[in-house]
């Protein structure tokens, strides 16, 4: 079964998904040209583009397919029957947090919004709020959200997702950062020595 709280998180993950598009929509018209650059991805870069689609659908299909197919519902080890309240409580909060902060960190880059990586379309460094603490709020925030999801509706797919994520988010960001650092020089390494890759506790706590 799907608890209450493992609907709510679906709605959460499309209500995420809704925002960031029309995010990514307002990008685009304050940056005056196409933000979306998956479909220049090449190698590694066109896998991670994947990886991420793939790791969405698996999230948010995933759960209504199993749920709609008892023969899949009892292959699944990780299917909730109903008996893990608090992990639906916990990954809904998880979910919500991750939700926020995803879609914080996506509106604060403004013009500078990237979905992908191309070279030659970087926009300019971003460093303050969010970004002080995370080179990429964005992406901690969207695997706080799958893994919470995965939390409210433990299955195959939904653990797979931010595992799938992750590798994907990765993978990316190490295209990201050759591309900054080429077209920001210095700037940008500066910003990385001073700035963890993924958070920091220690500078969120540091006076």
């Amino acid at each position: 079964m799907i608890s209450g709280f493992g609907w709510a998180a679906l709605v959460l993950l499309l209500g995420y998904l809704v925002l960031f598009f029309w995010g990514s929509a307002i990008a685009a018209r304050a940056a005056g040209k196409p933000v979306w650059l998956f479909a220049r991805a090449k190698g590694r870069d066109r896998w991670a583009a994947i990886g991420f689609r793939v790791a969405f659908v698996l999230a948010f299909t995933g759960p209504l397919v199993w749920w709609a197919s008892p023969v899949l519902r009892d292959m699944d080890v990780f299917w909730d029957k109903g008996s893990t309240v608090m992990l639906g409580v916990i990954g809904l909060f998880v979910a919500g947090i991750g939700a926020l902060l995803a879609f914080a960190a996506q509106m604060s880059m403004g013009s500078s919004w990237r979905v992908g990586v191309a070279e030659g379309a970087t926009g300019n460094l971003v460093s303050e709020g969010l970004y002080r603490f995370s080179r990429n709020p964005t992406f901690v925030g969207q695997f706080m959200l799958l893994a919470g999801v995965g939390l409210a509706i433990p299955a195959i797919p939904t653990i797979l997702a931010p595992l799938m994520f992750f590798w994907s988010a990765s993978a990316q960001v190490r295209s990201e950062e050759a591309a900054l650092r080429q077209s920001l020089g210095p700037d940008y390494d500066r910003y990385a020595a001073s700035v963890p890759r993924w958070i920091s506790l220690y500078r969120v706590v540091k006076p």
